[in-house]
């Protein structure tokens, strides 16, 4: 390619030439680009949906062909978002159809080196056991004193996600501070 082809090819020159001042048309054009097509126009079907990382509620159009997703975007007839999405809600994508993605339960024992898959009710029967043997372990009826009535525990604490909705927060808040006693309770979506 001689320096006049490159001369030809800056977008700067095309810009002026062409009469495309801000670089939106033409000059903003390449041959590369010319055979490409969105990943969108190929779709069997565009299904609505919700995004699933904070509780802002953006709305969604998952592009799918032969079963995958093949792109995300911003739904424009959303309300709540009119079409937008962040970085996070615009890469979800991954959420399903990562190679990174865990689909099994992994648990490290004490000292090992090595992870083992474990089955979901298993891993829930291990969690369960654990909260309540820390439970036992930890709760505090009343101060050093022996004055006030605690009724607590400072043994776990609960993070929940911000995709919960109001109601879930609430069944979890009274769960976790009315029957389970701990007092450190705190959301995602605040921090």
């Amino acid at each position: 390619m001689g320096i006049r082809d490159l001369m030809v090819a800056w977008p700067v020159l095309r810009q002026l030439r062409d009469g495309d001042r801000l670089g939106l048309g033409r000059a903003a054009q390449s041959r590369q680009q010319a055979d490409l097509k969105p990943r969108t126009a190929e779709a069997d079907e565009v299904v609505k949906s919700i995004c699933p990382y904070c509780a802002v509620g953006c709305g969604q159009r998952i592009f799918v062909k032969d079963g995958e997703i093949t792109q995300i975007e911003g739904d424009p007839d959303s309300p709540i978002s009119r079409g937008r999405l962040c970085p996070k809600g615009a890469a979800s994508r991954n959420l399903v159809q990562s190679p990174l993605r865990e689909y099994k339960v992994k648990y490290r024992r004490p000292y090992s080196t090595e992870w083992e898959e474990l089955d979901l009710d298993t891993a829930m029967d291990m969690i369960a056991d654990r909260v309540i043997k820390t439970r036992q372990e930890t709760w505090e009826d009343t101060t050093e004193n022996g004055e006030a009535k605690l009724h607590r525990t400072q043994g776990f604490a609960h993070l929940g996600g911000a995709t919960l909705d109001n109601e879930e927060n609430y069944l979890i808040k009274k769960f976790f501070t009315g029957a389970m006693g701990a007092i450190q309770i705190e959301n995602q979506a605040r921090i």
